[in-house]
C-alpha cells in the first residue's frame, strides 16, 4: 500500500458488515499511531450497541474512535451531516497526524466524504413532517408505492428498503417534481489530501459464517434486553435497522423469537450483498491489498 510521505493522507477501510474492518482499522491506526474515523451510519447513535457491533471498550481505548456514540437516535444524521463531520475532524487529527484512518461500510457516507454530495433544496418542514407522520402510521410499503409512482426512477434504483433514503426522494419529488436522482452531479468535489481506499473482500461462505456467529454473539451478549429497552421509540428511523425491527417484530408478537433471529442473519447477509454490489462500482478500491505491507 502506497502512502506518500509527504502527503496527508486517509486510508479508507471498507467492506460489509462482519467481514473485519474493525479490526484491521486498529492494526493500521496502531501501525500509523493515528486515530480512526468511523464511516457507520448507526454506530453514531449512543442508544444502539450490541446490535450495531460497536467496537468493544478495549477496542475503543487501544486506538481513538469518532462518530462512535456521538449522536442520539433522536438526531437526524445523514450524509450531509457526516461529510461536515468528518471533513472538520480529518482536519483536526491532520494537525498532529500525516495519516488519518477512516472505516465503516456506508457507502454514501463514504462517497460524501471523498467527492462530495449534490446540491438539493432545502425541503420545507411541514413536507417532512407530513411524510414522516406517515410512513410511521403505514410503514415500508407504503413508502415504496408512493414512490413507485411519483419517483419511479429512484424506485428503479435499487434503494427501496432503507426508509430515510426513501423519505429524503419522496420530500424532493414532492417539493420540486423532480427526482432526486436529477440533482446528482458528475463532477467530484477535489480534496485537500490524499485518499487511499482498500476494501475487504472475503469469500461468501466465510462472510455468511461470521454474519450468523455475530448474530449468536449478539443474542447471547444482551441484545434482546437492548432492543427491549428502546421498544418505545421504535418508530425512529434510527431504529428501521437490521437486528432491531427484527426484534420488534418478535416483540410485538408477530414472529417468534428464533424466526427472528433467522431474519437478523437472512437480512444481514442481503445487506452485505447491497454494500459489496454499491462497492464493486468504484474502481479506486484496492481490494484485499496487504494492510501490512
Amino acid at each position: 500500500m502506497l502512502i506518500n510521505p509527504r502527503q496527508k493522507t486517509v486510508i479508507i477501510v471498507l467492506g460489509p458488515t462482519a467481514s473485519g474492518k474493525t479490526a484491521a482499522a486498529i492494526d493500521l491506526a496502531i501501525r500509523y499511531n493515528t486515530e480512526i474515523i468511523s464511516a457507520d451510519s448507526r454506530q453514531c447513535f449512543r442508544e444502539l450497541n450490541i446490535g450495531v457491533a460497536r467496537p468493544s471498550p478495549e477496542e475503543l481505548k487501544t486506538v481513538p474512535h469518532h462518530f462512535i456514540a456521538t449522536h442520539s437516535i433522536h438526531d437526524e444524521v445523514t450524509a450531509a451531516s457526516f461529510e461536515q463531520y468528518a471533513l472538520t475532524k480529518a482536519a483536526e487529527l491532520f494537525i498532529r497526524h500525516d495519516v488519518v484512518i477512516m472505516a465503516g461500510g456506508t457507502g454514501l457516507y463514504i462517497k460524501a466524504f471523498c467527492e462530495g454530495l449534490d446540491t438539493i433544496p432545502a425541503i420545507p418542514s411541514p413536507i417532512r413532517d407530513i411524510i414522516t407522520r406517515s410512513f410511521e402510521e403505514r410503514g415500508l410499503s407504503w413508502l415504496q408505492e408512493q414512490l413507485k409512482e411519483k419517483d419511479p426512477a429512484f424506485y428503479e434504483s435499487g434503494e427501496i428498503q432503507n426508509p430515510q433514503r426513501m423519505m429524503r426522494a419522496l420530500e424532493v419529488v414532492e417539493y420540486t417534481g423532480q427526482s432526486i436522482l436529477s440533482f446528482r452531479k458528475n463532477k467530484k468535489t477535489e480534496r485537500a489530501f490524499a485518499i487511499v481506499k482498500v476494501g475487504i473482500d472475503l469469500p461468501k461462505e466465510e462472510l455468511h459464517r461470521r454474519i450468523h456467529y455475530r448474530t449468536d454473539q449478539m443474542m447471547e451478549h444482551g441484545l434482546l434486553q437492548e432492543v427491549k429497552d428502546l421498544k418505545p421509540h421504535q418508530h425512529l428511523n434510527a431504529l428501521q435497522t437490521v437486528g432491531y425491527k427484527e426484534i420488534f417484530d418478535y416483540l410485538d408478537n408477530r414472529v417468534s423469537l428464533e424466526k427472528a433471529v433467522e431474519d437478523i442473519k437472512t437480512n444481514t447477509r442481503q445487506y452485505a450483498k447491497r454494500q459489496m454490489t454499491w462497492f464493486r462500482k468504484d474502481s479506486d478500491i484496492l481490494w484485499n491489498e496487504d494492510l501490512r505491507s
